[in-house]
Order: structure tokens, then sequence, then C-alpha cells
């Protein structure tokens, strides 16, 4: 198969080639390995590539064939390396599957590599030392986003149609905005963290994917979900698979829209410009719209303290455990400013001030859990401006301390770490784009705990009114020419 042929099909449109013998696994991905040498020198989203041994069943899933890349943290893959996007952790092999993993191989999904993340995921741009600066497909001077920007920047490219990802903070919402993307992060407790973890940020990160398909998501999240054995949430499992929700209309949705970010971050007129023609296609649909007020349960820095203090208490012990692990320092010889700033802060947080934060955490859930009472699904930009030039995130982060880092990354995405605090699902749709620059935008929907499906519903919805799969980026491995 021809690369351009490849990157023209999504996840579940290869996965009919394969069902109907039209294609072999091989032949997909040889076309996706192809399609790594074209465009991975310009993007730096993949680390590395290995010789795989599955050898799928044709039609045994509706994924089953398709190429696959795995984050670099997250999941662990039997004698692959899992390197954080740190040289703490350098040389890494992972001696297991994870479950993730497990159920990644059963869907026949043939993994071949693995995709860049910053630091221990701990960032919303991805551009660590041990890897280098991953760049936007659309503009190779503007950043990919984080913590999933490999995975997303690979996707817009064309290297695989879906990739996982994971969701801290927004790491694959940002990466989907920043990229032109879906990516929905489903309800805390719908994907199983083990065997290695119960829980990851108490409970704040999730498993996911980004694709340039509705379809290819929600078939992929059909195949993961479900608890295993010991797992400290379970999600309450759909009525019926997400796949067939893509196709089912939505029928008249009461959203709720929030314009501008808590904290008081204003958004960027490209942004507003955006999130109004978003607003108008929705009535066009026969959607309930309205502006609206959103409380967290709390002050905007209280909200963010809480959350600085879990997130580094839960870094420091994880840089602990990998510093014992590989008999190496914790210093600026093995962290970025950065980790190393949230280390020493998480060194100071008490157990009392951790639990406190996790009162925190259900007081924001119970609040914004209210506003679904009176509103099915809540709006808001992804995040408040374009994708930022590679390197903004990170002017001046020597003089920042532990809290001052999750300061930062909530100014610059403030609309999204609310639903991981809450456990609700959220997604970014690429609705539309800036007429300036043609820079993709995306538009973040939330819904209730456990109702993916009227997200997905949403969705199916939304791309076919205004469909963004034609829209490629500059960087594409479908591109032909000089080839």
């Amino acid at each position: 198969m021809k690369t351009a042929e490849y990157t023209s099909f999504d996840a579940v449109g290869l996965a009919q080639l394969v069902a109907a013998g039209e294609v072999t696994p091989a032949e997909l991905e040889a076309a996706a390995r192809e399609a790594v040498r074209r465009v991975n020198p310009q993007i730096n989203a993949v680390v590395e590539t290995w010789p795989t041994d599955d050898k799928p069943e044709p039609g045994s899933s509706p994924l089953a064939g398709v190429p696959f890349l795995v984050k670099d943290i997250g999941v662990s893959m039997a004698g692959r390396r899992m390197e954080l996007g740190s040289r703490l952790a350098a040389g890494n092999i992972a001696g297991a599957d994870s479950f993730l993993m497990q159920r990644f191989r059963r869907a026949g999904l043939v993994t071949f590599g693995r995709t860049a993340t910053p630091e221990l995921a701990y960032g919303i741009t991805t551009e660590s030392v041990l890897y280098g600066a991953t760049r936007n497909p659309w503009d190779l001077d503007r950043s990919a986003g984080g913590s999933s920007g490999g995975a997303g920047a690979a996707v817009a490219a064309g290297v695989v149609p879906i990739a996982h990802a994971t969701d801290a903070a927004g790491s694959l919402r940002i990466p989907a905005a920043c990229n032109g993307l879906f990516g929905l992060k489903p309800t805390r407790g719908r994907v199983s963290m083990g065997p290695g973890a119960d829980e990851v940020f108490n409970g704040l990160g999730v498993q996911g994917s980004v694709s340039r398909t509705v379809r290819d998501s929600a078939a992929l999240l059909d195949l993961i979900r479900g608890p295993e054995p010991g797992d400290p949430y379970s999600a309450q499992q759909p009525s019926r698979p997400y796949a067939q929700e893509v196709a089912r209309p939505p029928g008249s949705l009461r959203i709720g829209v929030l314009p501008h970010a808590w904290g008081g971050r204003r958004t960027t007129a490209p942004v507003a410009d955006a999130l109004a023609r978003t607003v108008r296609l929705l009535e066009s649909l026969g959607h309930r719209v309205e502006e609206v007020e959103v409380g967290l349960g709390s002050d905007w820095e209280e909200f963010v303290l809480a959350n600085a203090r879990l997130m580094t208490a839960n870094l420091t012990a994880t840089v602990d455990e990998l510093s014992a692990a590989f008999d190496r320092p914790v210093d600026s010889s093995t962290l970025e400013p950065v980790t190393l700033a949230g280390y020493h802060y998480g060194q100071q947080v008490s157990g009392a001030q951790l639990v406190a934060a996790l009162a925190h955490r259900n007081r924001v859930a119970r609040s914004l859990a209210q506003h679904f009472d009176t509103h099915d699904i809540l709006l808001t930009p992804t995040l408040p401006e374009l994708p930022l030039p590679v390197g903004a995130h990170t002017e001046g982060v020597e003089a920042l301390d532990g809290k001052g880092w999750i300061d930062r990354i909530n100014a610059l995405s403030p609309f999204t770490m609310a639903f991981n605090v809450a456990g609700t699902p959220a997604m970014s749709v690429p609705v539309t784009a800036d007429a300036g620059t043609g820079l993709p935008i995306g538009m973040q929907f939330a819904a209730a705990h456990g109702h993916e499906g009227r997200l997905f519903r949403l969705a199916g919805q939304l791309e076919e009114a205004s469909p963004w799969s034609g829209r490629i980026p500059g960087v594409w491995a479908g591109d032909d020419s000089g080839q």
C-alpha cells in the first residue's frame, strides 16, 4: 500500500481493508514506517520504533491490523523501553505488559513504536531534554502541546490514524486542540491503570487516545474500557457500544457556554471568534445554548494550590522510586528545572495538606456535578489562544518553584484541569480553524460522570456538520511530492 493511500483512511477504514483481505497488517505497518521516515525528522514525534511480532487475526476486532503508537508513559510493553521522557529513567525496559497494553494486543493493534512526552508528563508542551522538542505539523515553529504532544503530532502528520494518550490536566485534549484532532478524556475509572498503579495523580490521570475521526476514538474506547481486579474506581458500563453512539442523533441538548476561564484568563480574539462560530453551528443544529457561570466550589488560588500539592507530592514519590531503581541522583543531571522544583516542593507537602487537597478535589467534583443537573453539556474553548511558539511555555522557568509551575500550567490551559479534578469526561473537537493562520482551534465539551455516550453522539453530529478530516497540515506523510 502506498503511503498516500494509507493516510487517506482512518483506523476503522484500514481495519475493514484488512478484514476484506485487500491489504495485510504487514503492508499497513510498512506504510506506517515509511510515514515515520518521511515526517519524523521535521516533527520529532516518534522517539523509537521496533520490530513487531504481533499477528492480529483480520476481522477479530474493529481495529485489528492497524498500526499503533504508545506514549512513552502510562503504558508498559514487555521487553520495550519506557523512559518517561526523562534522563532519570533512561534505558528503562518494561518487564511485563500493563493491563492497557494487554487490551491493545487483544484489539489487534500493531504497536511498533513510542511517542514523545515531556519529562514525567509534567507539562503541557513536549520539549524534553532527553528527546528534544516535538513540533506542530501545522507550523513547525509552534508547540504540538503536551503531555501527549508526540502522539498528537504523529497522528496529525499521518503517521498513524490513532495513538495512545494520557490526560491528567488536559494532556490529550491540549495536543488534540493544537494539532486539529479529536480527543476524548474518559470518566475516571473508565480504563484501568493497573497493575502497576491504582491511580495516577490521585485520580486526575486517565488513559485515552487522539485520532483524526470520532469513530476511531469510540472504537478504541470500546476495546479498552472496563475495570480490572483491584481497581479503586470503576465507571458504570454504557448501555450500548460507543461506536454505535457516534451515528445516533444527540437530540436537542442544553449547552452552557463558558467563554472565559476560571481564574480570570481572557480568551484571545481568534479563539473567541471560533467559539462564537461554534455556538452558531450548535444553534443551527437545534441545541439550546446559553452563557453560564460555573463555580468550582473554591476560589482559583485555592484550586491551584490544592492541585500543586496533589501533583508535586505524587511527583516526589515517583522520582524517589525511579532514583532508587536506577541508582541515579536527584539533581540537575537527571531532572529538568521544573521537575526538580516540583520534586522539592512535593517534599514539603504534609500528610494533612495532601488530605485537604483530596477534600478539595471532592468539593470541585460536587460543585461541577450540580451544573450538569441544568445543562447536558458544558462548552469552553480547549485553550484560550492559538498554539504557542516552541520554547514559550518554559521561558524563565528557572525562577519558578513547584507551585509556580502548576500556576503557569493552569494559566496557559485554564479550561481543562477542572474536569480532571472532577473526574468527568471531556473532549476537544476541531470544529473550526483560525481564519488568519489556518491553525486548528479546539472546542472542549464536557458531560456528567459516565456520559461519554452523550459526548460521542454530539461529536458525531459536529463531524458531519463541520468535517475536519479533509484539513491537512503542511507536514503530511501522504504528500508524495519530492519522495
